[in-house]
């Protein structure tokens, strides 16, 4: 028998491993935790006589005792996981001599037995099939283990192997619920066999035990994943992975290019505040404006022309009177033109009148040519509204 549970324990783990292709989130220590009920019947494996007196015997199918169950585990893997069995037998509600319920066992208490069991659990729909990323509606569930069996009555206890076959349903929004349908045989040594009295389970000579079907259900607990199950992990390409790596490297080559830019932008930033500071360290030179006075006479011409009428020459008297008073008086003459006319013909027009003033002073009134300037600004209808008084050359001192 130990030879047969090592050669099946063997065999699911290989089948476990090949299995495992597909990677799968990690499994913390808090995840992948269940807990549920069941509850069922058991028979004897095979005749027995309990402690009555007559001929009170029990066997297959007679002495059928109800059990109860408590089960709490944790999935390792999608196939292996662990899980803490703990069952219950009841009185069947026959009599005995003492007029009080009865187990398969014989025994008058109202819990006959309890075995506590750690189990090993097998998901073969895994196993063989693989996982692909929540469990399968309709699952089958290996479960091998052994541990201890108490008899109430006889108060006497003593170590037990099990084997049991889930056929299990999951449901729910996310999978957390599962109905099952176990069979399972639980067999006892080390102690008198609460179920073939005076024997031992194990001894070579005869094999017994319990034989129990009974129905559960399980509540699997939230994980990290943010499931209630193993979640597929989303593997990449290698191909994709060499892209982006491609792309990374490529991005690392612009961050380095626009690198070498920022630290020549900064170098210029710097050179041009220490150009800045130097300007700012250097002494203030105060650029005095030169300002121009227009003086108050004006020479008027004609339309069209440019000669200086005889009446106009008083403006131009006092002009120069006013340039012998002070030696180093310069003036500007500013000749201009009324609006008629082609705009080429009013500038040499304008400039005309300028020449023929300066002329004036300097032939007639023997001012220094160098003390005066000309200037034609062609035609104007700023000075005046009317565009006789727009004919005119005016004088600008520019001394000071």
């Amino acid at each position: 028998m130990k030879k047969l549970f090592l050669m099946l324990a063997v065999a699911m783990m290989t089948a476990s491993v090949s299995a495992q292709k597909t990677a799968v989130t990690a499994n913390k220590a808090g995840d992948n935790w269940y807990l549920g009920i069941n509850a069922g019947v058991g028979t004897p494996m095979s005749k027995f006589s309990y402690e009555t007196v007559g001929d009170n015997k029990a066997g297959f199918f007679k002495g059928i005792t109800p059990e109860f169950g408590i089960r709490l585990g944790k999935n390792l893997t999608t196939v292996f996981g662990l899980a803490l069995d703990v069952d219950a037998y009841f009185g069947n509600g026959t009599k005995g001599i003492y007029g009080m319920g009865k187990s398969m066992v014989g025994s008058k208490t109202f819990v006959n037995m309890t075995n506590f069991d750690l189990m090993t659990t097998w998901n073969l729909s895994n196993a063989f099939a693989g996982y692909k990323g929540e469990p399968r509606a309709f699952e089958i569930i290996a479960l091998v283990g052994g541990g201890y069996t108490r008899d109430w009555a006889r108060k006497e206890g003593g170590i037990n192997a099990k084997a049991a076959i889930d056929f299990a349903f999951n449901f729910g929004s996310a999978k957390q619920w599962q109905f099952y349908i176990e069979p399972s045989a639980i067999f006892t040594r080390g102690w008198a066999n609460p179920f073939r009295k005076g024997e031992t389970a194990f001894d070579g000579k005869k094999l017994g035990g319990v034989l129990s079907v009974k129905a559960g259900f399980n509540y699997k607990f939230g994980t990290s994943n943010g499931t209630h199950n193993f979640k597929v992990e989303e593997l990449r390409d290698p191909a994709e992975i060499d892209a982006l790596n491609a792309k990374i490297n490529e991005l690392r080559s612009d961050v380095d290019a626009k690198n070498g830019q920022l630290n020549a932008a900064n170098a210029t930033i710097n050179d041009l505040k220490k150009k800045l500071a130097d300007c700012e360290a250097r002494p203030t030179q105060i650029v005095e404006e030169k300002k121009e006075t227009t003086l108050q006479p004006i020479v008027i011409f004609r339309q069209g022309k440019s000669t200086i009428d005889a009446a106009q020459y008083a403006s131009v008297e006092m002009v120069a009177k006013y340039m012998k008073n002070h030696p180093e008086a310069k003036v500007l003459v500013k000749g201009y033109a009324s609006p008629e006319g082609p705009a080429e013909l009013n500038q040499k027009l304008s400039e005309a009148r300028a020449t023929s003033v300066a002329n004036a002073l300097i032939k007639r009134y023997k001012i220094s040519k160098d003390r005066i300037t000309t200037q034609g600004l062609g035609a104007t209808s700023e000075i005046s509204e009317e565009n006789d008084f727009n004919r005119v050359a005016m004088f600008v001192d520019t001394t000071k």
